[in-house]
Order: structure tokens, then sequence, then C-alpha cells
């Protein structure tokens, strides 16, 4: 008696695979045309991007909003101008030339007005060598116009007298002397260099590098657009450019590495690209599904301008997957089996369960002793993270930029005559408007008291309405110092309240410094449910699409492992100074902001590869039933794939080190760190061994969470699989 496989009608992915394949020049037709559309109704429609950064119902923005609505000349942000005059800046020469700069500056459009040494002694170091002027715009630091900026840096660098030096520092200078990053292209050309060694064929190279362009494009535009209609950071399209660069190629290079795998089994095109859909690109389905949640999750931080990096970043994952599924068959449909054309000699290479690779010998070798292997690679990883124990967060200063920017020679400058914390000063901003203004002077006198308050602070200085009053004050500590932070909660909770009770006065704390802390203390607060929520999300849906409790649990905790590594080298490096002088950096806090962004990341790029490999695994496992043999093909079949994929992302986020900026360099070396020790460390040793060590522990699942979770499958099911290396009908 015969026995015949049960029809089973055709999935979606499997119908769009063939209709991509007949209808191959329509689907590219209508993506131009929709890429077309999108890019000009950007440039026609699209809204601005901003820098101005705003943190709802805290202190600092409280004070800020209160000093634009009824103190505009102090609304603004300021600028440093630093003498140095050797032979005293009270000498008639240097007197003369001072004010001779300070005219000049005051008569950009853009200056609302200077504090100026000559009038108040404050402003002079005590030894009389060196003097700053307080130069107050009138519009915050993004919105200066460029031409009034270059007027006034061109008076410093025109500058050129030994007799007296001048410098200009402060968040105006800082917001407005940034240089753009531009080292991308060299990312991209290692890419390129990346996807020749991996595939050994120009063709094959150029189709994830195509749809990724195609992808980026959309994006792009999509989020100009949606700018129109919220607030993005000015820097929204490079942290998309960042992502969209690397989950782009990713996928597509997924779905053209298993379409190869097909044509060399021996299927035709339009199998192989059925093949490649209803695997791979189910694979790409859930693996940007679940870093699109992890980017989304950044708005349970509370920081506007956080969720909006989140948005951009969610918006470029959505479409590199949409491309990868619905424009890449198309493209592979076109090339065909021409996929292999313009071979690179010495580097072709095939898809598959190649015995012979070094990767099926790898596995073998994990697998006869998977103990061993996976006390090692834990040991790494455990090693790697304890620096993670030390950290300490914060912002930090100019003082961390390289000697030759402005700001860092004009931080040195105040330091060296006015103490470190006289580069960030703490706005204390007084409402008078329901009484309180005549002890305002004894309130003063008790700011002034408090220790670690350099002495004398500021004078108090009323709007014209006389209802808001502003006194500066400087710490004894540098900005990025943790005894500043401890001043600024000591002024909020026990200073302030002490000195305004019962007189009225409502008094507020904020500037730069106060901000950060604010958002330092808001991050820190909703850190834990940014990990439960994106943790327990992505659990939750791994064990619906691969129908085990143990493989959810697994990937959670190597994705820590792997996370928790990043952190110990960004301390290791940043804070404890390791290879400072090769970088180029300076000792200081890990930027507060860091670790939420580098988990948000890298918790979903990491997920990518335990999805590609445990996909793979599972597809194994359902047609062959035995644990270690889907564990060394599925390893054997992927480990080349993940490690072009995770090679491109690391050389893309190492070239982040080559710029200036500090907390750029962070944010490569942290993420560069977390994808190489991923991608090998636990994906290609400590994966397989734990999973060759739990047998077919490894897909137990519970009868009773079985039946109440949704069944979604990462793959198809094993009879719509056809055989590796068995050909196919089609056409």
């Amino acid at each position: 008696m015969t026995h015949h496989a049960p029809s089973v009608k055709p999935g979606k992915l499997e119908r769009w695979a063939r209709f991509s394949h007949r209808r191959r020049g329509s689907v590219i037709g209508v993506w131009f045309l929709l890429l077309v559309g999108v890019i000009v109704a950007n440039v026609m429609f699209g809204g601005t991007f901003v820098s101005e950064f705003k943190l709802p119902g805290s202190e600092s923005q409280k004070a800020a909003d209160l000093l634009k609505s009824n103190f505009p000349a102090r609304s603004g942000e300021s600028a440093d101008l630093v003498f140095e005059a050797p032979a005293g800046i009270t000498d008639p020469a240097a007197n003369a030339k001072i004010a001779d700069i300070l005219a000049r500056v005051a008569a950009i459009p853009g200056i609302a007005s200077i504090d100026s040494p000559l009038e108040q002694t404050r402003l002079i170091s005590r030894d009389g060598t060196i003097a700053r002027a307080e130069v107050n715009w009138s519009t915050l630091a993004a919105k200066i116009k460029k031409s009034d900026y270059e007027k006034f840096i061109k008076i410093v660098d025109d500058w050129k007298d030994p007799a007296l030096r001048v410098e200009a520092g402060g968040r105006v200078v800082e917001a407005n002397d940034q240089q753009p990053f531009g080292n991308e292209f060299i990312g991209l050309a290692f890419a390129v260099l990346i996807l020749l060694v991996a595939f050994g064929s120009v063709i094959a190279m150029g189709l994830p590098l195509g749809a990724s362009i195609f992808g980026l494009g959309a994006g792009f535009s999509v989020i100009g657009l949606a700018a129109r209609f919220a607030s993005f950071p000015d820097f929204s399209p490079q942290f998309a450019a960042m992502i969209g660069l690397g989950v782009g190629i990713d996928y597509s290079l997924l779905v053209v590495t298993r379409f190869r795998e097909g044509l060399h089994g021996g299927r035709s095109v339009e199998d192989s690209i059925v093949l490649a859909l209803t695997t791979a690109g189910r694979s790409v389905i859930f693996a940007g599904l679940v870093v699109a949640l992890s980017f989304m999750g950044l708005f349970i931080m509370g920081l506007p301008f956080v969720a909006a990096l989140g948005t951009s970043g969610a918006i470029v994952v959505v479409l590199s997957v949409l491309v990868a599924i619905t424009l890449m068959p198309a493209f592979l449909s076109l090339v065909g089996k021409r996929v292999d054309s313009w071979r690179v000699p010495f580097l072709h290479n095939t898809e598959g369960v190649d015995p012979k690779s070094v990767w099926y010998r790898l596995s073998e070798r994990i697998q006869r002793h998977p103990l061993p292997y996976a006390i090692v690679a834990t040991v790494i990883l455990l090693t790697l993270a304890s620096p993670l124990l030390s950290m300490r967060l914060g912002f930090t200063d100019a003082g961390n930029s390289p000697t030759t920017a402005h700001i860092r020679r004009a931080y040195d400058l105040i330091a060296k005559g006015f103490g470190p914390g006289s580069n960030g000063g703490i706005f204390v901003v007084a409402d008078v408007s329901k009484g309180g203004k005549d002890q305002l002077p004894a309130i003063r006198e008790k700011l002034e008291a408090t220790e670690d308050v350099v002495k004398p602070i500021g004078p108090i200085v009323f709007n014209p309405a006389g209802d808001t009053a502003l006194i500066i004050l400087n710490p004894v500590t540098s900005p990025q110092d943790k005894a500043t932070t401890e001043l600024i909660h000591l002024l909020r909770d026990t200073v302030i309240p002490n000195a305004t009770r019962d007189t009225g006065a409502k008094l507020y704390v904020t500037g730069a410094v106060a901000g950060n802390v604010d958002a330092g203390d808001r991050i820190s607060s909703r850190m834990p449910l940014l990990f439960g929520g994106v943790i327990g999300v992505s659990f939750i849906l791994l064990m619906i699409v691969f129908r085990s409790v143990l493989v959810a649990l697994k990937a959670a905790i190597m994705n820590l492992l792997s996370i928790g590594a990043a952190y110990g080298v960004v301390v290791a490096i940043f804070q404890w100074g390791w290879f400072s002088g090769v970088l180029g950096i300076q000792e200081g806090p890990i930027e507060t902001f860091l670790p939420m962004m580098m988990f948000a990341i890298l918790f979903g790029l990491s997920m990518d590869y335990e999805v590609f490999l445990i996909s793979r695994v599972r597809e194994e496992y359902l047609q062959t039933r035995n644990n270690a043999t889907a564990v060394s093909h599925g390893l054997a079949a992927t480990a080349r794939v993940i490690t072009a994929a995770a090679a491109i992302m690391v050389t893309v986020f190492l070239t982040f080190v080559l710029g200036d900026e500090r907390v750029i360099k962070e944010f490569g070396i942290g993420l560069a760190t977390a994808i190489f020790v991923d991608a090998t460390v636990v994906r290609m040793f400590l994966v397989p061994a734990t999973m060759e060590l739990l047998g077919d522990r490894n897909w137990w699942m519970p009868r009773w969470l079985d039946r109440i979770l949704p069944n979604v499958n990462v793959d198809g099911p094993p009879e719509q699989l056809p055989p590796v290396g068995a050909a196919a009908g089609g056409k």
C-alpha cells in the first residue's frame, strides 16, 4: 500500500515567491515607483529635524520654560570668550584689545548680551591673567544662524596676538563646531570586500548592497515625512543609516544565501526562491520584528528624543524586512542562475551543509566535548563583562574632547583660571511672581554658603517685569564629576527648600549640567522597565515561534551575556583608560544613555543571529528528529552567513572609532564588541555546546502552554520544504 503525503496548501510566502518570480518586472517597477514617490514626498512635504532636547516633567525643563516665557533675554544659550594675558587682564593694552574683540562680537546680529570682564570683576581669575566673557545668544544653539556663528568663530580664529590669547567655548560652540561623521564609506567599502569573500561572486555581492540602498532611501524619506508631525533629533538620519546599513545587508544576505543553496542543490530558480522565502524569509520577518520591538521599547524611557530615535530605528528595520521579502525575490528571479557570475578567483563558495567545511568539523568537535566548550565560552563572557560591576554613569564634558577643538582649549583655560567647576554653571531660576522678591538676597547668601560652591556666586539678575530672577553659581568640581551631581541634588532636596520656606519664592535648578542630571535620573529609574519589557516580549515571541521554553530562555540569557561583555569592554577602555592613548581618549564616566541605547540596538541585532541559527537547527530537527544532527547541520549551514553578516556589522561600527567624538567612539567599540562576541563565542561555541548538552530537551514545551500560545512557525512545515539536494519542479 502506497502512502501519499497529504496535500498542503501553499502558504502566503510561497505564493508571493512564485508571484515575484513570474512578475519580477512589475514588482521591481512598483518598488522603484514607491521609492521615487516617498523621496519626492519627503522633498516636498518633509519636516525638519531638531536639536532641542526636552525632558517633560523635569525641574530643569520647568526652569527652561520659565526663562523662555518670562526672561527671553536669558532663554537662549551662551558661549564663552576666554582671554589669557600674561601681563595681566587689567593691563591697559590688554583692556583695549579685549574691548575691541567684545565690540566686534556684540555687533553680530544673533548676540543678545555680553557679560564683560571689564565690567564684572567676578569674571577675572584671582591671579589676574585669565578672564572670561559670557556671550548670551538670543536663541538656542541649534537655531543660531550659520552666518552669525561663523562671524563669531572667525573673530577668535583670526586673532594672532601673543600678548593676548583668545579661545571660544561653551554650549554654542560645542553644538555648532561638531564635525560631521564622514567615515561611513569606509564601512561600506569593507562590506563590499566581506561580501565578495563570502560569496566569491560580484553579482551575489551586489544584491544585498542594492537592496540595502532601496531600504535606506525609503527609510530616510519616511523618517523625513514623520518629522513633519513629530520632533526627531537632527542625528536621526545618521542613526538610521548605522542601523539600516547593517540590518539591510544582513537580511538580504540571508535570503541570497538560501537561494544559492537551493540552486546548488539542483533546484530550479523558482523553487530556490520559494525555498529562500519560506525559510530565510520567515527568519528575517521574525528577526526584524524583535529588532523593531526593541527599538520601540525606548518609548518606556519617557524621553521624547530617545523615543524618536527608537522610531527611526524601527522604521528602517521594517523597511529592510519588506525589501528582503518582497523586492529581493524579484531581484533573484532577474539574475537567476547568473547569481554566481563574475566569480572572484579562489573565493567562490557553496552554501548548505558541507561535511568537509571547517564549520561542520568545528560542530562535530564541540558536540564530542560540549561541556568544556560551554564552560570556557561562559568564562570568557563573564570575564569580559566583569568591569561592568564598577560602571559609573554620567555625562562627560568638554575636558574629554580633543585638544585641537575650540571647546577643549577654552575648557582648559577656564579650569586653569577659575577651577574646573566653572565649565558647568548651575542656573537657579527664581519665580517671584507670588512674592519672595525681597528675600532673594538672603536666599542668594544661603546658596553661596553651600559647600562645593565657588565663591562668590553670580549676581541676581531680574527680567524687565521683575517677576523672574536668575542666579548663576559654579560648582567646585567639573561637570562630569560625581560630586557635581550630588551638589545639584543637595541644592534641590535641602538647600533651596530650607532657603525659600515661607518666602513665596519658587526656585528651580537648570542649566546643561542639571539637565543631564535629570536625564540620568529618568533613565536610571526606567532602565529596569526597558530591560524587563524587551526581554519579556522577546521571550514570549521566541516561545511562540520555536515552540520551546528552553530555546527562548537560553536566547535571552546569551543575549544578555553578549551585551554584558560589551558593557565591560566599554568600561575598561573609557572609564579605566585601557588603550586610551591608542584611541585618543581620556578617562571619564560612561554616558548615562549609552547602556540604554546599546541594549535596544544590541538585543535586537543579537537576536538576528539567534534566529538565523536556531531556525535552521529547528528546520533540520523537524526533518530528521535528531537533535545532534540538527545542531551540526544548522551550524554548518549558517556559520558562514552569520560570520559574514557579523563582520560587516563589526567593520561598520569600528569606523566610528575614527571620529573625534568620545561618545561616538563608545558606541563604536561597544557595538562592535557585542556583535563580534555574539557571532563567535556565543553562536559558534556556546549555543551548539548547550544545545548538545540539552539534547531533545531543547524542544520541551508544556502541553498546557503549547495549547494557549498561538501557532506561528518561522519555518514552513517540513512537508512543504523540498528535501535538500533534490530537484524540485518549477520553471
